[in-house]
């Protein structure tokens, strides 16, 4: 489970960045984080894994022994130890383009192994048959010594997917995952996280509201630094335009993925 509370991040010239972002995600639930650009939703994302630290707040982890650590408050050695176990997947992929798709998988443990063994003799034949299953898993086993480079943005990212699942991860982080990806692609990614919420907490940062409605559990969103809402995926009209206000006629096909969304834009315009 992950426990976020009432996490504050302020500048050193008294500006407020984030104003006690709370919530807690546990096992079985796909969160989805919205909100328009610069609402502190990528701050929030890196909280909880430690990139950034709060100025104030907790971020909790339970562990898989059911303690609990706070990776707001623990000093840099034990913050890279919890980090090694946290899947992190980006936009832009973050990949060794160079290496194959396999390499790259087995990459991700380098912070597991020791320092020696990753210098010189690398990895095992036994890793490379668990980085093999993942790719399975992902349905690109078939690319696994293709090097990165010559691959698609899906490809890319379905790699991506893999590396964040064979660190044996507690819980996994997806920044914008599906932002360069056609509809397609797209859905594609989302029906391979979905399943992985079910044995840990899965929070992803999307502009997508129409996709992820069927796919996430639940949606968080923050605007202005704050919890503007949390509740079920399937946001009506009127609450998106409150989150998104200006930007909400740029959302990927905002008057089509609601009945009578260009009327309601009408009415709250004029209202």
């Amino acid at each position: 489970m992950l426990q976020v509370n009432d996490i504050k991040k302020v500048l050193p010239n008294g500006k407020q960045l984030l104003k006690g972002i709370s919530f807690s995600v546990k096992k079985g639930e796909f969160v989805g984080i919205l909100g328009p650009s610069g609402a502190g939703k990528t701050l929030t994302m890196k909280c909880l894994n430690g990139l950034l630290k709060p100025t104030s707040g907790s971020v909790k982890i339970t562990l898989p022994n059911k303690s609990q650590v706070d990776i707001a408050k623990i000093g840099r050695k034990e913050l890279k130890h919890i980090r090694q176990h946290i899947g992190v997947i980006f936009q832009g992929f973050n990949l060794v383009k160079r290496l194959t798709a396999l390499e790259n998988v087995m990459i991700g443990k380098l912070g597991q192994i020791n320092v020696f063994r990753s210098l010189f003799y690398g990895f095992t034949d036994h890793e490379a048959e668990l980085a093999m299953d993942v790719l399975k898993q992902v349905k690109i086993e078939t690319l696994a010594h293709r090097k990165v480079e010559s691959l698609s943005g899906g490809e890319m990212q379905r790699v991506a997917i893999a590396r964040a699942m064979y660190q044996d991860p507690i819980m996994i982080l997806a920044d914008e995952p599906i932002a360069n990806l056609d509809p397609s692609n797209a859905k594609s990614i989302l029906n391979l996280l979905k399943p992985l919420s079910e044995t840990m907490p899965v929070i992803g940062v999307f502009h997508q509201p129409e996709m992820i409605k069927d796919y996430c559990t639940r949606v968080i969103a923050i605007k202005d630094g704050k919890v503007f809402y949390d509740g079920q995926p399937d946001i009506n009209a009127q609450m998106l335009y409150q989150i998104y206000e200006e930007e909400f006629s740029s959302i990927v096909n905002a008057t089509s993925i609601i009945p009578g969304m260009e009327e309601t834009l009408f009415d709250l315009k004029v209202s």
